[in-house]
């Protein structure tokens, strides 16, 4: 477990989020670089929703590999291309995650490689060595 740190004399999250967390001595640490909303089969859905199931699909099938699952992750950034995605963002994530929460900052960005890309997720997780 990692505790999280939302000390009462800042604001508090704005969302299911920490605003820090402690990787307790002895975890392992697994980066997962940024992963777009594309499925093996080179399928892009059009939407932010989607992509983001994607996403996190990614992040998910790096961590199995790792020994590790979602629940390790202790810190997420992600990027999406305009505010009208924020909410499909938003709902994906929030329902994929408990607390204690990771870590979390989300930009708005101009874009990506590839104009169909509308989000892009990066993960650290920390877990057993």
């Amino acid at each position: 477990m990692t505790p999280p740190l939302n000390p009462p004399e800042i604001h508090p999250p704005f969302a299911p989020y920490s605003h820090g967390v402690v990787v307790p001595a002895g975890q392992r640490l697994v980066f997962c670089s940024g992963q777009l909303g594309i499925a093996a089969d080179k399928h892009v859905p059009p939407d932010c929703a989607a992509q983001t199931r994607i996403c996190f699909d990614n992040i998910a099938a790096i961590l199995r590999e790792a020994g590790m699952g979602m629940e390790h992750i202790v810190r997420i950034n992600a990027y999406v291309t305009g505010r009208a995605h924020l909410d499909d963002y938003m709902a994906v994530r929030n329902a994929l995650f408990a607390p204690p929460y990771p870590a979390s900052t989300l930009m708005i960005v101009t874009g990506f490689a590839r104009p169909e890309f509308v989000v892009e997720i990066e993960a650290i997780a920390a877990g057993p060595a």
